[in-house]
């Protein structure tokens, strides 16, 4: 399993565990309401930075990508010019 099926599963739970104590805190009583809204702005602040980390990771995918097109380019010129020296 990858980081990051590790990290998507991680907050699938937690978003499941937030969706399950919404509905119960919603139904059930006002002095857990105070807890329930800091826990909300901690929720908030991480599934941001979750959301700008995915986004990290695609950017540094396609610029690996594109270095890997370059460098493969460049090997397989190589290659063909040494081919054409040797015979």
């Amino acid at each position: 399993m990858t980081e990051a099926s590790r990290r998507r599963q991680a907050m699938e739970k937690l978003r499941r565990e937030r969706d399950e104590l919404k509905l119960k805190i919603h139904l059930g009583k006002a002095e857990l309401k105070d807890e329930w809204e800091a826990l909300e702005r901690k929720w908030e602040r991480l599934e941001g930075r979750m959301e700008g980390a995915a986004e990290e990771a695609r950017e540094a995918s396609r610029e690996v990508g594109a270095a890997f097109g370059v460098l493969a380019d460049e090997l397989g010129e190589a290659y063909r010019r040494i081919r054409a020296k040797l015979g």
